[in-house]
């Protein structure tokens, strides 16, 4: 990305370490997570249209939301079948 708006490179630096983070958890490893977001990343580096940047930008968000509920939801799984024993 080599836009003249250092705030949307800091947007999307912001939401590619906030994703790296979330994959530490992911279900099928960090390496797995960590090489399918570098690579979907990467693929978008050549876009120097601002609007298109914020539309990634904001689909990021979304599959961060997404990967949040899949944690929530992981969790509450995990709760329940821990406490329906009883």
């Amino acid at each position: 990305m080599t836009s003249a708006n250092p705030a949307l490179r800091h947007q999307v630096k912001r939401i590619y370490k906030e994703l790296l983070y979330m994959g530490k958890d992911f279900p099928q490893g960090y390496d797995y997570f960590r090489t399918r977001l570098h690579k979907a990343f990467m693929s978008q580096q050549h876009i120097d249209d601002e609007e298109k940047i914020k539309k990634g930008i904001e689909r990021a968000e979304f599959v961060r939301k997404e990967i949040e509920a899949l944690y929530f939801l992981k969790k509450y799984r995990t709760l329940r079948h821990t406490y329906d024993k009883f």
